[in-house]
């Protein structure tokens, strides 16, 4: 009888602390079309996070007008860029636009802002056309 009771708290014990040990993490998701840029050329984010958190960042692009997103931290190593690809135009629409993505994961405690610009990044190219500020609060 005490080795049952025994058998049933160890096991019980160990359950419990695997259960302890596993993370959680939360996916947070924005996504902006070309047609959100209409009336103004800014757009902003919040997001309070947790480490281990990841943000996915959707922005509207069209590379073949020789435009590019960009971004800037304004502090380094609260985020750090997971991912970054582009996904082509659904349909068979030529000169359409596509979709960049960046997945960022809060890997340290504290604040930071993505500072991205949309732009022609030669000389002479139009500069900031559109932006989006990511302002993330790390807990």
């Amino acid at each position: 009888m005490k080795l049952r009771i025994f058998l049933i708290f160890g096991i019980f014990t160990t359950v419990l602390l695997l259960s302890s040990c596993i993370v959680t993490s939360h996916d947070f998701n924005v996504e902006i079309a070309c047609a959100e840029f209409g009336e103004s050329n800014h757009r902003s984010s919040e997001f309070e996070v947790e480490v281990g958190d990841k943000i996915r960042v959707e922005l509207c692009s069209n590379p073949t007008t020789g435009f590019q997103w960009d971004y800037e931290t304004t502090i380094e190593n609260v985020l750090k860029e997971e991912d970054h690809d582009f996904e082509e135009p659904k349909g068979d629409v030529p000169g359409a636009a596509g979709i960049e993505v960046w997945t960022f994961e809060a890997v340290k405690k504290g604040t930071t802002e993505v500072q991205m610009e949309y732009s022609q990044p030669w000389e002479g190219g139009l500069k900031a056309e559109w932006t989006y500020t990511v302002t993330v609060m790390v807990e």
